[in-house]
């Protein structure tokens, strides 16, 4: 819906239309929920957006760009910064040259995520400054602000959302917002970007003064403001949480920080000193509570049952009273499962019948370890589905460990999966071992977007494409077989039987799109999937 300059967006949608207003020359990611819309949104309104195999390669492509001096937007949720740790930590040493912002989606609840860590301690460890907006105007004016912040100071930002703000919408106006008017270009700068220790132990120290300087601007940013009112009762909040705080206390005094790294310390002394009583509101952990008591400030902590999940307007009211008693139980909703026709379940139906240790992977085929497939006997991270059945096929007795096998998705497999057929061929189990591959031709989970196996870029346009079996094959797996699980069931049993009976490495293909993806692909008018061998 749009009204002149006023537009009804979800946080995601304002961010990607303030990356286009502020000039953002290239975005990048990995989709994840909640953060998947902003590429996609992005590149439906005309920017430049592409999907990396995996969050590690999207931030350090994002890093070369801005070391070539243009605005780069950098997308993932919040488990995909573990995978982006390794340039983070040094990308915040070498600073930037052009503006640089990477978006952690948080999901407090996991309402889609196997764990509900709390990003902040992200940019803590590595220095990196941490935006968090609380609606999606918010969410449009931080990310234009951390584009120019991150030119100002010279270093990347965190701007960290929760699944609340990347979902919701509310009322944005856009406005004109300044772009550097330059080209792309390289400055060369040995000590500044080639990190060996004796050029890093400088950038260490320019890091700090970089944060030195940013904690200064804090100190008077519009980001942190004052809500004046009852002095008697003082609320320091971030994030969505602060409109809970509004309709839950409309007459407390409230101190709003919308950025919490690094802290207005000045700023945040002060407030506790104006009221009478102080509690911080915070989502997930006290990350803000114990930073705050670690200035010699008393302040009050939300009861440890509030640390997990989302807050609400009443969960807010039973902080800010006291009330630890039982919260009421949730009804509970329909469980999820895979889709009627979902080419998966043939191969979980046999697995289970087989008796196998599976051990899988993030995806909507995780969900093959609910009823009625049962067949799911872990599943740690991304990519982990390998290296967990390797580690088994080493310990276990030779009996059970013929029964381990990995289950990973196409899109997983070419996100963290190579580096497991690495370890299998290079650490041979004496058993041998078995992956499969689950191949529908999309990142289903997320929402069916491309990768690099399905030969269609993030907009659906033709794009090169990496072929799963070539690739194994060139790695030194003994066997690779590509079946449709559906057409070709009777031979997927034996496939699999034969598999864990041998002691060869192999893998099985089980190729066959996703029914939701071939629609969506139909109408785009684009080629489906690969052809079967």
């Amino acid at each position: 819906m749009t009204t002149g300059n006023r537009m009804f967006l979800s946080g995601n949608e304002a961010v990607a239309h303030a990356a286009l207003d502020a000039g953002v020359a290239l975005a990048t990611g990995y989709p994840g929920t909640p953060s998947t819309e902003i590429l996609e949104h992005f590149s439906a309104i005309g920017g430049r957006a592409q999907w990396a195999p995996n969050e590690k390669v999207a931030l350090e492509v994002g890093v070369g760009a801005a070391f070539g001096g243009v605005r780069t937007l950098v997308t993932m949720k919040h488990v995909g910064v573990n995978v982006a740790a390794d340039p983070l930590f040094t990308a915040a040493y070498t600073g930037v040259r052009g503006g640089l912002v990477l978006i952690s989606a948080d999901d407090p609840g996991m309402a889609s995520s196997q764990n509900e860590q709390d990003n902040r301690h992200f940019g803590r460890a590595a220095g990196v400054p941490i935006l968090e907006p609380s609606d999606s105007q918010e969410a449009y004016d931080m990310m234009a602000l951390a584009l120019e912040l991150s030119e100002q100071f010279g270093s990347l930002f965190i701007l960290r959302m929760t699944t609340r703000i990347c979902h919701s919408k509310t009322v944005v106006e856009r406005r004109a917002v300044p772009a550097p008017d330059r080209k792309a270009h390289f400055e060369r700068d040995i000590p500044g970007l080639v990190m060996i220790p004796a050029f890093a132990r400088a950038a260490h120290r320019r890091l700090r003064e970089r944060l030195g300087r940013v904690t200064e601007w804090a100190e008077s940013a519009e980001v942190n403001r004052v809500v004046d009112g009852d002095r008697s009762l003082g609320i320091i909040t971030n994030g969505i949480s602060f409109q809970h705080v509004l309709e839950a206390i409309p007459g407390a005094m409230v101190l709003k920080l919308g950025m919490t790294y690094p802290l207005p310390r000045q700023a945040i002394t002060a407030f506790v000193n104006r009221v009478d009583r102080c509690v911080v509101v915070e989502e997930g952990d006290p990350f803000l509570a114990d930073s705050i008591r670690a200035m010699g400030l008393d302040v009050e902590d939300k009861p440890e049952m509030y640390r997990f999940g989302e807050l609400n307007v009443q969960r807010v009211r039973r902080i800010l009273s006291g009330d630890t008693s039982p919260e009421p139980v949730p009804p509970k909703g329909k469980p999820p499962q895979l889709c009627v026709g979902c080419p998966h379940r043939q191969t979980f139906e046999l697995l289970s019948q087989l008796g196998c240790i599976v051990t899988g992977d993030i995806g909507c085929y995780t969900l093959g370890v609910l009823p009625p497939f049962n067949a799911i006997d872990t599943c740690v991270c991304m990519g982990a589905s390998i290296g967990v059945g390797l580690g088994l096929r080493h310990v276990l007795p030779e009996e059970e460990a013929r029964k381990v096998v990995s289950v990973i998705g196409d899109s997983t497999f070419l996100h963290s999966g190579l580096t497991g057929i690495v370890e299998m061929v290079y650490n041979r189990p004496r058993t041998g071992h078995t992956v499969i591959v689950l191949d529908n031709a999309t990142t289903a989970m997320t929402g069916m977007q491309e990768h690099p196996g399905t030969g269609r870029a993030l907009n659906h346009s033709p794009a090169p494409q990496v072929v799963i079996e070539d690739v194994v094959r060139s790695m030194g797996v003994d066997s690779v077989e590509v079946l449709d699980p559906v057409k070709q069931r009777g031979a997927l049993e034996k496939a699999i039987t034969d598999a864990v009976a041998s002691s060869d490495l192999r893998v099985i293909i089980c190729r066959r799109p996703c029914i939701l993806a071939a629609a969506k692909h139909k109408a785009a008018e684009q080629p489906v999937a690969a052809p079967v061998e």
